[in-house]
């Protein structure tokens, strides 16, 4: 029991350790609310600030070169979801303060929380030595992460294809399984209980996002209030994508760093249980 409490508690520090980014974020958010900005609006504070907290990952070396030009991808992405789903006629949410940096109506920090759910999954994935087992190949995995990603913009003009694209997921990555190390033993877990873990936890960071601010969904506009739970599902369906792409780049990089000639080179996948 004792070895037992101990790898726990080592294994909630590297889970922190790989949240760092994320909760530099929110402190940022936090502080943002509580400290004069000298008349600079907010949202470029936050922008402003998350540049400098990255800066300072890189030249501290908490965070690589892979891992910066990774999530620069993720808020690329992010901030594209983002024109659509705040534009007049869609209507998700809103950023209702003013702010100089900004394409539209979107503020360019909002491009952060989704590199925030990619940059805890490059940290975990170096932090605790993740391998996967029965990966499905990349002729599946590729087209159902494209698919969900379109679904997200699709889904406000054709039917929602969300319960059959989580159905897809299922049973695509049905075998496979996440082995971590924590301290010298090897453990296991299926990866959709990680996708839904993860979802969870990120739907209770988006609560914090919008008590600090952060965005307005439309029911928010009187009075803060929980978000619904049917974003769950949503989120889970990110972090999927986030997941997803992640695990390609870090095949792909580990194929070059193993063979860099041949590029049929064994990534860190493992093929048998």
């Amino acid at each position: 029991m004792g070895a037992f409490l101990w790898e726990f508690f080592v294994f909630g520090v590297k889970e922190a350790r790989s949240c760092l980014f994320a909760a530099l974020f929110f402190s940022i958010l936090f502080l943002s609310r509580h400290i004069p900005l000298c008349g600079l609006p907010r949202y470029d504070f936050i922008c402003l600030a998350a540049l400098a907290v990255q800066a300072i990952l890189l030249i501290a070396r908490l965070e690589t070169k892979d891992e910066a030009l990774t999530l620069c991808a993720f808020h690329a992405l992010g901030v594209a979801l983002e024109l659509f789903k705040t534009h007049p006629a869609i209507g998700s949410w809103s950023y209702p303060e003013v702010g100089f940096l900004k394409i539209g109506n979107v503020p360019l920090y909002s491009g952060f929380m989704y590199a925030a759910v990619a940059s805890y999954m490059c940290q975990a994935w170096r932090i605790l030595k993740l391998e996967l087992e029965h990966y499905p190949p990349y002729l599946l995995s590729i087209p159902l992460c494209a698919a969900i990603y379109v679904n997200f913009f699709t889904n406000h003009f054709l039917w929602d294809m969300r319960w059959p694209l989580a159905a897809a997921v299922v049973c695509v990555f049905w075998r496979t399984r996440v082995c971590f190390q924590v301290t010298d033993r090897t453990r296991k877990m299926p990866l959709l209980l990680s996708f839904a873990l993860i979802g969870l936890f990120v739907w209770v960071a988006e609560n914090i996002s919008t008590f600090f601010g952060a965005w307005v969904y439309p029911e928010q506009q009187a009075a803060w209030q929980i978000v619904s739970v049917t974003k769950i599902s949503s989120w889970v369906l990110l972090v999927i994508i986030s997941f997803l792409i992640v695990a390609e780049l870090k095949h792909m990089r580990e194929k070059r760093r193993m063979n860099p000639v041949t590029p049929k080179a064994a990534p860190r996948i493992r093929t048998a249980a």
